[in-house]
């Protein structure tokens, strides 16, 4: 009996062996924390990202986003893959199993006057491997997570589209300001070219003043028919993002609203928070899959050990077929091991090439990750300086612009004077635009790449 349980024994411990090299979290290739300095705001310690839905309060973004989660043909690709990645999976860790199959056969025959029939029934499994090496288990890891790979690669897909389509819907209100502030100008430089016209007409002005009014006219009727196609361009990035057309009450109102209505992301100040960024995760599940696939090579270096086998019965009458001496069995196990040639050691040195590719990608994408938050803080902590700064500056612009206007129509000044105080207060407002953008624009840069939606 002893001697009947040692075989069995040696073949359980071998079938604990795993060739897969010990897998531990590599260090993170960046500071552990986040950059402090005269760029960045004060930041207090904590849990750092948002939830799209406590980002965005802006009741119309809010809808367009509903929209684009449920429409954007990104995301449906990313999920499919997700269902595919699960699926293969599921194939490879079948592989673990033997696969039981049933077969009945009947053969009808007659030979020198003499019928011969055969009858049989049977069931069992065929060249299912003896995974004493791991090796099955380890393509086994390997399918699972690639698959966890391609859930995080979704979720990765998701908080971007949920980004861009908020980014859009601000680039779009940002450039229906531009088209009012351009008609706005040239409305404005229109009524200063009527006047001057009547004051050349009066002997009061020269040509050269209507010429220079009429620059600013026209400069700004080009910015009208530039803007206009911008806008229009806008609602096209809008409607592919949302996965379909998006109506006319749920377009932007105004650049403050978005202000209002989209809160600023925390950020904390450690950088560990930057290791559950979903590319990070999927490069993480990506390394663990290359780490299982060196283990599932080294053990298909070791004798490959399978079993056939059946049991069933087989009888030539077939009322005699399920008595006692129709019983049948068969078994075939078998090895190989090849002794010369074989793809096998390259095989080997090609899955530790594709894992130590896979650590450097884990570590690009962390230190990728580490910048692209370090410059969204960069941005956010002198943003609002900016932004009040530009304000002031259009208020500058307008008083110098209403006091050169009025000392022209009085005579005291020449045109050229305020001429340029109107060229600058409408680069001062474009520039406005520009900077409120920016400010709203960092605020979902931030979700983006701390990547912390729940």
């Amino acid at each position: 009996m002893t001697r009947t349980l040692l075989p069995i024994g040696a073949a359980l411990l071998l079938a604990g062996c795993n060739m897969a090299p010990h897998y531990q979290r590599p260090a993170p290739p960046v500071p552990a924390t986040l950059p402090t300095g005269a760029a960045y705001a004060v930041r207090p310690d904590g849990q750092a990202g948002l939830p799209w839905t406590q980002l965005v309060q802006e009741a119309r973004l809010r809808t367009v986003i509903e929209r684009a989660l449920a429409n954007n043909r990104d995301l449906r690709a990313a999920l499919a893959n997700v269902q595919s990645a699960r699926a293969q999976y599921r194939v490879q860790r079948a592989a673990q199993l033997p696969t039981l199959t049933a077969d009945a056969a009947a053969g009808f025959a007659r030979q020198n006057g003499e019928r011969q029939n055969s009858y049989s029934a049977e069931m069992g499994f065929s060249a299912f491997e003896i995974d004493l090496f791991g090796r099955v288990r380890n393509l086994t890891e390997s399918a699972l997570e690639t698959y966890l790979a391609t859930e995080e690669g979704a979720r990765s897909t998701r908080i971007t589209l949920i980004a861009e389509t908020a980014a859009a819907y601000a680039t779009m209100a940002a450039d229906q300001e531009l088209l009012a502030l351009s008609r706005q100008t040239q409305a404005s430089a229109q009524r200063t070219l009527d006047l001057t016209r009547s004051l050349n007409a009066a002997g009061l002005a020269g040509k050269l003043d209507v010429h220079q009014a009429e620059t600013t006219v026209e400069q700004a009727a080009s910015d009208v028919a530039a803007n206009i196609t911008q806008v229009a361009q806008d609602r096209n990035a809008l409607d592919l993002l949302a996965g379909a057309p998006v109506e006319d009450a749920l377009l932007p109102v105004s650049l403050d609203s978005l202000i209002a209505g989209i809160a600023k992301v925390p950020a904390g100040l450690s950088s560990t928070i930057l290791l559950q960024r979903p590319d990070v995760l999927q490069a993480e599940h990506q390394l663990k899959a290359a780490n299982a696939d060196v283990g599932a090579a080294r053990a298909a270096i070791f004798p490959k050990i399978s079993l056939t086998s059946a049991i069933g019965v087989a009888s030539s009458a077939l009322s005699a077929l399920f008595t006692g001496d129709a019983f049948a069995w068969s078994a075939s196990p078998s090895a190989s091991l090849p002794i010369f040639g074989g793809p096998n050691r390259g095989n080997l040195d090609y899955s530790k090439a594709q894992r130590d590719l896979a650590l450097a990608q884990y570590e690009k994408a962390i230190q990728t990750a580490f910048q692209e938050v370090a410059d969204a803080l960069a941005r956010d902590g002198t943003i609002d300086a900016q932004q009040s700064a530009q304000r002031r500056l259009v208020a500058a612009s307008g008083r110098a612009y209403d006091l050169a206007d009025q000392r022209y129509r009085a005579g005291i000044d020449t045109f050229l004077t305020a001429l340029t105080s109107q060229r600058t207060l409408y680069g001062a407002r474009q520039s406005a635009i520009a900077t409120d953008l920016a400010l709203v624009s960092n605020r979902i840069l931030l979700y983006r790449v701390i990547g912390a939606d729940q």
